[in-house]
């Protein structure tokens, strides 16, 4: 009774293992979409982005009003405060207060300056999230080509494991030479070895991706291995492109935005700026109550005192052509890249459909004819060997040309930032 509920215990955890690893197969998109919610890049950029929207809200704030007390016009001499018959006593305490009233043009600058700061972060948090997103297509894919070829390798263990079996017989027989045997043997332990690179391969581009996704790097996962290779070739990579898709160029742009706000709120401090002033005095030794109110004004576009904000205006001017400069060396240096990897990608295409249509089925064909006659004995060994060693070479360079070709799919997609 005791052995059957073991049993049945096994076959439980084994069926919640067996769905566990089901429900662990991950798609791209699902990968994406983890990065996008859960990378603390993320998180970072969102805080910062509320830092500056949360600062933008003081952006119409008044200076602060100052307030006094002390004496004034008051001597030295105490005796003189004391009224002295119809003389009333000298001196008194004084009451201040004083405030500036912010030129409504400035308040309007700085609060459009201030609100259109975390526009830079946004972009740039798109850009960062580019970067992150095409890196995770990069391992993705690079994890379906060591799939590939781990196929590739356990196709060639059980022909390898049919050679060394045949020949070992056909040795005892007589009916074999050893060498080729042998060198059966060594291939064998190169495609164990292989697997093992390769197994070890998959477990870094897992930790990787578990990275990028924002949670234990030891989590296991499998991904599916269905992948497209795009057509890139109707798409023009020119400016206007570039600068409605990358981030970058968008962040870019609103640097400028922001630097010509700036220039405004340089010019806005420009303005005269008003304010007033009382005064309450309570006199001393029968002296009458007092007041002084005035007005004030300052002056900042005097010659003396405007020096500063017009340097500003003028770099800030000079920062703008600047930035300008390099949104233009950023999209010619873009295009440049996209149409050459556009080019290798189109050659890549080509080799990948001559491999797939005429190389591969032509030394496999040829690999099941030598098949054919070893086992008729009309073929040796060293021959079936060779003509595996043909069709797994240009098997594994069909692989690698797919892995090429994916890779600069991602570049490209990086470049035009296709998420």
């Amino acid at each position: 009774m005791l052995k059957s509920k073991q049993i049945l215990l096994s076959l439980a955890v084994m069926l919640m293992v067996a769905t566990d690893t089901r429900a662990q197969t991950m798609g791209l998109e699902t990968i994406i979409d983890s990065i996008k919610s859960s990378h603390p890049v993320v998180k970072m950029y969102d805080n910062e982005i509320r830092s500056m929207d949360e600062a933008a809200k003081g952006a119409r704030s008044w200076m602060p009003p100052q307030v006094g007390i002390g004496q004034f016009m008051t001597p030295y001499d105490v005796r003189l405060w004391h009224r002295e018959g119809d003389i009333p006593g000298m001196g008194s305490v004084m009451f201040s207060g004083e405030q500036m009233f912010p030129n409504r043009k400035k308040l309007d600058a700085d609060e459009r300056y201030m609100k259109a700061m975390s526009s830079v972060e946004k972009e740039k948090k798109n850009a960062t999230l580019n970067e992150l997103i095409n890196d995770a297509k990069q391992f993705y894919y690079e994890w379906i080509i060591l799939k590939k070829k781990l196929v590739i390798l356990v196709e060639n263990e059980k022909i390898l494991d049919f050679m060394i079996k045949n020949a070992e017989i056909r040795y005892k027989n007589g009916l074999e030479k050893i060498s080729a045997y042998y060198k059966a043997k060594a291939a064998l332990g190169d495609v164990k070895n292989m697997q093992l690179m390769f197994e070890s391969d998959i477990k870094e581009k897992r930790i990787r991706l578990n990275a990028l996704m924002g949670r234990n790097a030891m989590i296991v996962f499998d991904i599916d291995t269905t992948y497209t290779l795009n057509d890139y070739s109707s798409i023009v990579f020119d400016s206007s492109l570039f600068y409605t898709s990358r981030s970058d160029l968008k962040s870019l742009e609103q640097e400028i935005n922001l630097t010509r706000l700036k220039q405004e709120t340089e010019k806005a401090a420009l303005k005269p700026q008003f304010g007033i002033r009382y005064d309450n005095m309570i006199g001393f030794g029968g002296q009458p109550m007092q007041y002084t109110i005035m007005g004030m004004v300052r002056i900042p576009m005097a010659k003396w005192s405007s020096k500063m904000n017009k340097a500003n205006i003028e770099s800030l001017k000079w920062k703008t052509y600047a930035i300008q400069s390099q949104k233009e060396m950023m999209v010619n240096e873009y295009s440049g890249m996209a149409y050459g990897m556009r080019n290798e990608l189109d050659l890549k295409r080509k080799q990948l459909k001559l491999y797939e249509e005429s190389i591969i089925p032509a030394l496999r064909n040829n690999y099941k004819t030598m098949q054919l006659g070893y086992e008729q004995n009309t073929e040796e060994l060293f021959m079936l060997y060779d003509a595996w060693e043909i069709l797994n070479m240009k098997q594994l360079e069909f692989v690698e040309l797919l892995n090429q070709a994916l890779r600069l799919q991602v570049t490209i997609e990086r470049i035009i930032e296709k998420n």
